[in-house]
């Protein structure tokens, strides 16, 4: 038996979506808004059966990721003899289905850490309020740049797309992000998630504007009633304290439900690794890459 795979599509969202809200664990990577910003990037297809969607990601290598759906009740050690005939590597693959997995076939397979890959979870309330020394210097900062602007939060939506893409631009410019090739390629992603905004369910994001100009933005997805997660934030350094108000400003104007902020993982960057353990996180989302053996 065989996965036909095919490209990632936004006429499968609805579906897609069924099967991730079944998922026991939901990391960042596996939000449809993720799959689809990225899908070109990364070269990902996705393939249907057994009641899971298979994910396959062919740049710049060929490495399966998790499949979604209710893990629970699958024949693992049936699904990898019908579906690989040699040794498969899988990266992202979260803990508790790792977990499940060496409890059915741990004997067929090689798991190690990938804490590059680890999301990072927050007590939303935390972000919001900056209580206490630990938050002394984000707090002292967004202060400063609501004392020196003259600035409105707004909340992004399709009106506001235009101008994010402009200043989207204009931060690459700044960033250089053609010199970059992970910068260039987060740029790509962002602006398919702005172009396909007003066709993603679930997409979520605000913006501060300062006069004419659009000085923040950030793109989030809500993934419970409780939990969300953000996907994208840039701001323009020259406003000083523009990302810890983005950050702070965003949050406070979501659901009164919201409990968790989950902000994705650092991709082993020192600097952005720095900066997310900066605002104490309450836990991490693990992730693992796992090595298929026949």
């Amino acid at each position: 038996m065989s996965l036909n795979f095919e490209k990632v599509s936004l006429g499968k969202q609805n579906k897609y979506l069924e099967y991730f809200a079944e998922c026991p664990q939901k990391p960042s990577d596996y939000t449809f808004l993720n799959l689809w910003g990225w899908a070109e990037v990364y070269g990902l297809y996705w393939a249907w059966s057994d009641n899971l969607v298979w994910i396959k990601q062919t740049v710049p290598d060929e490495v399966f990721w998790a499949p979604i759906g209710s893990w629970g009740g699958i024949d693992w050690r049936m699904c990898f003899d019908d579906y690989f005939n040699e040794q498969t590597e899988f990266s992202r693959i979260p803990e508790d289905l790792l977990q499940l997995w060496e409890e059915n076939i741990g004997h067929r397979i090689i798991a190690e850490d990938a804490r590059d890959h680890w999301d990072y979870l927050y007590a939303a309330n935390a972000l919001i309020e900056l209580k206490g020394k630990r938050f002394h210097k984000k707090k002292n900062l967004l202060n400063q740049f609501r004392k020196k602007y003259d600035f409105q939060f707004v909340p992004l939506g399709e009106a506001m797309i235009d101008m994010a893409l402009a200043m989207q631009d204009d931060w690459c410019t700044w960033r250089d992000c053609e010199s970059s090739e992970a910068l260039s390629a987060e740029n790509r992603a962002i602006s398919r998630v702005l172009d396909s905004w007003e066709k993603l369910y679930g997409v979520t994001g605000g913006a501060i504007l300062i006069g004419r100009e659009m000085a923040a933005y950030t793109i989030a997805e809500t993934l419970s009633d409780d939990t969300i997660v953000i996907h994208f934030e840039k701001g323009n350094a020259a406003y000083k304290g523009v990302y810890q108000a983005i950050n702070q400003m965003f949050l406070d104007h979501t659901n009164d439900n919201l409990k968790t902020v989950n902000r994705e993982q650092d991709l082993g960057d020192a600097g952005l690794r720095k900066a997310k353990l900066s605002y104490h996180p309450l836990d991490f989302l693990k992730k693992y890459r796992v090595v298929l053996k026949l």
